[in-house]
């Protein structure tokens, strides 16, 4: 059992027992601790914004009725103070006393209401003595009951209760409903970037009968319908360009994905996905969509310069273009090319400690490696270019080089952010690369993608060219708030409780 952070097993109890008993003494009165819509003429918000003005100890002879959460109260003699919370934070103080409300109401109040407890309270709003706005209350009644004590908003809530028990977080915690706001804020800003592209929001199949898109092992699941295994999706990639084989020329899908893998600071497996296609596009077209997009959402946060743990990361300089080989070389002091052969790529992974498979190939060797030793250091915006074949078997061939292919991702802040390519649209390359993905999915490889024949169907009729990004919405956030993933994330996965 979760008990609230600052109260002993046996305190919670208690609570609970005494406020279960409160619950009884309403219901036995034949009063609702729990209405179906009670009155509330007017939110905490707008009367703080009509009344801003008002100067200490006037009235307004306005009476309103209001609801709000109790998240503070001192009952004290004739006169009783508590103050109400809104679901934005918003909170307003409520006056009961005596002379208003009459002894028995005011008896009732000081024995029925607790911390937590949603309350209806109706009177004039008036400016108290030390000009603090409220509502001198003429009557109130209960909206309904909480059960369990609310945490002590000073003694905070430690990180576990804020994943796990995030209306917990939501109730004591501003910085909370603000990363609510804030994604939101993101996901609206990318919506309207891409409408004013003339893009068009689809959805896809989230149960799937091939997973592919990506190399990542997927979760499984049976539909009993068909009596067929399925699995839930790794990416939104396949059905999105099926779509532009049909004639949606830009073409995108905001949705959650799944990947049955590790859970850390950076990782969840179930996150969201940015996911778009633009006919007549290449890796280029699509960088400058992710850049806009990017700055579009740090515009509408308020600033294009962003503080982090390595550093001041600035927006509004220049977005480097970096090459997987020549940036392993420079790291490395060393040249390092698609002839590098693995003898070398292996020593160099010995003598920096780096843990890989001796069994890997050299592409997922210099993969590892750039990953391991660049990667975390480019903290400026990087689009990191030039991908080995095997990194993105979705990606078409380099147009200069045949050992390259069409594919960066962005890294800032020493982590992906995002991902594009110039896709491959040839269904006779693409059928060889699934092929070789199927095979390797055959000698033990599980994050190897399947062999999808109903999406080289599509291909055969002809897919125009066209460019494609992935973005990646929590890790997204995390850039502009520096949270983990957990925080973004409004109810992430978790392990169960114990006991």
């Amino acid at each position: 059992m979760t008990t609230e952070p600052s109260l002993t097993t046996e305190e919670f109890n208690e609570q609970m027992r005494i406020r279960m008993e409160k619950r009884a003494r309403l219901l036995e009165r034949g009063e609702d601790a729990y209405q179906v819509l009670p009155e509330r003429s007017s939110s905490l918000g707008e009367i703080r914004k009509r009344f801003a003005d008002l100067e200490a100890g006037d009235s307004t002879g306005e009476n309103v009725s209001v609801v709000g959460r109790v998240v503070f109260l001192r009952n004290t003699g004739k006169l009783c103070f508590a103050t109400l919370q809104e679901g934005d934070g918003t909170r307003l103080q409520a006056m009961l006393s005596l002379a208003a409300v009459g002894e028995e109401s005011l008896a009732d109040w000081k024995t029925t209401v607790d911390l937590g407890d949603h309350v209806q309270v109706s009177g004039e709003v008036i400016s108290s003595r030390r000009g603090e706005l409220s509502v001198m209350a003429v009557s109130w009644k209960m909206a309904s009951k909480a059960l369990r004590p609310l945490p002590t908003l000073h003694a905070g809530v430690n990180e576990e209760t804020r994943v796990r028990q995030r209306y917990v977080d939501l109730m004591v915690r501003e910085e909370a409903r603000e990363m609510v706001r804030t994604r939101a804020a993101i996901t609206r800003s990318i919506r309207e970037t891409l409408h004013s592209h003339q893009y068009v929001e689809v959805e896809t199949p989230i149960l799937q009968l091939v997973h592919g898109g990506a190399a990542a092992r997927p979760f499984e699941t049976h539909v009993n319908a068909f009596d067929q295994k399925m699995t839930l999706r790794i990416a939104l990639e396949l059905y999105l360009k099926r779509a532009v084989v049909g004639g949606i020329d830009r073409v995108y899908e905001i949705g959650r994905i799944f990947r049955n893998e590790g859970v850390d600071s950076t990782h969840s497996p179930e996150f969201t996905m940015l996911e778009c296609y633009e006919a007549y596009a290449d890796q280029f077209v699509m960088a400058e969509r992710m850049k806009e997009i990017i700055l579009n959402c740090a515009d509408l946060l308020g600033s294009r310069q962003l503080e982090s743990a390595e550093g001041t990361i600035d927006l509004d300089g220049e977005w480097r273009w970096l090459g997987v080989y020549p940036g392993l070389s420079e790291s490395v002091g060393q040249e390092i090319t698609p002839e590098t052969d693995k003898a070398t790529l292996l020593a160099l992974a010995k003598e920096r400690e780096i843990s890989v498979d001796q069994n890997w190939d050299e592409e997922k060797l210099v993969l590892e490696l750039f990953s391991e030793i660049v990667e975390p250091t480019l903290l400026q915006p990087t689009f990191v270019y030039d991908y080995p074949p095997s990194a993105q078997p979705l990606a078409r061939p380099h147009r200069g080089n045949p050992r390259l292919i069409e594919a960066w991702d962005l890294i800032i802040g020493g982590m992906e952010r995002g991902t594009a390519f110039s896709e491959l649209i040839d269904p006779v390359i693409q059928r060889e690369r699934l092929v070789e993905q199927s095979r390797r999915a055959a000698a033990g490889d599980d994050e190897a993608m399947q062999l999808d024949e109903d999406f080289l169907r599509a291909l055969e009729y002809g897919a125009p060219p066209m460019g494609g990004i992935g973005l990646g919405i929590d890790r997204l956030v995390m850039l502009f708030t520096s949270a983990g993933i957990r925080e973004t994330i409004l109810f992430p996965l978790l392990k169960p409780e114990l006991g």
